[in-house]
C-alpha cells in the first residue's frame, strides 16, 4: 500500500466526519425499526459499533499526529476554514452518547460520555466565536472563513436534547440547543451575504455546501424530543428539504474533482434528514414513502463514502496537504462580483 511516509501528518480533524455520518445513520435506520422491523435495528447496532471503533481508532491516530507533527495541528487550528472541523470531535462524543441511548437506553456511562462531549462542544463553539472577536485579521471573521463549515458548531448544540432528555438533562440540554438556535439564522444569513460579495466557496469545499441540510434537520429531531409541537418539526424538514435540493445544484461540479475527505461532509446532514423524516413518518403513515427515500439516499451515499475511503487509503491518495489555493481562500481576496 503506498503512503507517504509524512501522510499521518494530513489527518486533520475533519476525518472525524466520518464517524459523525456513520453514527447519524445508526441512528436514522434505529427510526426506521417501526418500519422494517428487527432487521433496522441491528443495522443500527452495527453502525454505531461501527462508529465507536473508527473514533477510538482516529482518536489514537489524531494523538500520535500531534505529538509528532505538533506544527500541523497549530496550522489547522490557525486557518480560516480549517479550524471550525475542531467541532467534529465533541459532535461525534454526542452522536455516540446519543446512539448507545436510542440502543440501551438511560446509562451512567453513556451520561459521562455525553457531558463530555456536551462541555467540549460548548468549548469548541466558544473558541469559534472567540476568533470572531480576534484583533488579528487572520484570526477574526473574515470572508474566506464563511462556509458552511462554521455551521458544524451549530449542530453540536442543537444536538444536545436528542439524549440529554433522556439521559435526565433535560434543562441544559435545552440551554445549549437555544446556543444553537441563536448562532444558526446569524451564520446563515452571513453565509448568504458571502455568497452574493464573493460568491461560492472553492471547489474543494463544495461538498460543505451540504452541511447546511443538517442544522434544520437537527432542530427539528431535537424540537420533538423537548415536546415541541409537530408543525415546528414539518417547518425544519421543509427548511432542510430546500438546503438538500439546494446543495444538489452544486452536485455535478463537486463530482468532477478527485475524493477527498471533505466528501464525508454529505454524510451526516443526509443521515439527519432521513432521521426527522422518518421520525415524522411514524405520526403520518402517508410521509413514509418519501422517508423511506431519504434513508435510502443516506445509506447509498454513505456505502458509496466508505467504498472512496477505503480505496483511497489503499492507494495512499488519502491524505494530502492542501494545495496553496485552498490555504489562500478564494474570498478575502477577490473583488466582489461587477454590478
Amino acid at each position: 500500500m503506498p503512503h507517504a511516509p509524512d501522510a499521518l501528518k494530513h489527518l486533520a480533524p475533519n476525518v472525524f466526519a466520518m464517524v459523525m455520518g456513520l453514527a447519524g445513520l445508526s441512528l436514522a435506520w434505529g427510526r426506521a425499526e417501526p418500519i422494517l422491523g428487527e432487521m433496522a435495528g441491528a443495522g443500527a447496532l452495527v453502525l454505531a459499533a461501527a462508529a465507536a471503533l473508527l473514533f477510538v481508532a482516529l482518536a489514537v491516530l489524531s494523538w500520535i499526529r500531534w505529538q509528532h507533527y505538533p506544527e500541523a495541528l497549530a496550522a489547522d487550528l490557525k486557518h480560516p476554514v480549517r479550524h471550525a472541523f475542531v467541532a467534529t470531535i465533541p459532535v461525534s462524543i454526542i452522536l455516540l452518547a446519543t446512539c448507545g441511548v436510542s440502543l440501551l437506553g438511560a446509562q451512567t456511562w453513556l451520561a459521562v460520555l455525553w457531558w463530555v462531549g456536551s462541555l467540549l462542544q460548548l468549548g469548541a463553539t466558544l473558541w469559534v466565536a472567540t476568533r470572531w472577536l480576534s484583533a488579528d485579521k487572520a484570526q477574526g471573521l473574515t470572508w474566506a472563513a464563511l462556509t458552511p463549515v462554521l455551521l458544524i458548531p451549530v449542530v453540536g448544540n442543537v444536538l444536545a436534547p436528542l439524549a440529554g432528555v433522556t439521559l435526565g438533562a433535560g434543562t441544559w440540554s435545552t440551554a445549549q440547543f437555544g446556543i444553537g438556535l441563536l448562532l444558526w439564522p446569524v451564520l446563515l444569513a452571513l453565509i448568504f451575504a458571502r455568497i452574493a460579495a464573493h460568491g461560492l466557496w472553492p471547489e474543494r469545499l463544495l461538498p460543505a455546501t451540504f452541511i447546511a441540510i443538517a442544522p434544520p434537520a437537527v432542530i427539528g429531531s431535537a424540537a420533538l424530543q423537548l415536546g415541541g409541537p409537530t408543525p415546528l418539526a414539518w417547518m425544519c424538514w421543509g427548511m432542510a428539504l430546500f438546503f438538500l435540493l439546494w446543495a444538489l445544484q452544486i452536485g455535478r461540479r463537486m463530482l468532477a474533482q478527485p475524493f477527498l475527505i471533505g466528501f464525508w461532509s454529505l454524510g451526516f446532514p443526509l443521515a439527519a434528514f432521513a432521521t426527522l423524516s422518518l421520525r415524522l413518518a411514524q405520526q403520518h403513515p402517508a410521509a413514509q414513502a418519501p422517508a423511506m427515500i431519504a434513508l435510502a439516499l443516506a445509506s447509498l451515499v454513505i456505502v458509496l463514502l466508505g467504498i472512496a475511503t477505503f480505496k483511497g487509503w489503499r492507494e495512499g491518495s488519502l491524505l494530502q496537504p492542501e494545495p496553496v489555493a485552498l490555504i489562500a481562500v478564494a474570498g478575502s481576496d477577490q473583488p466582489p462580483r461587477p454590478q
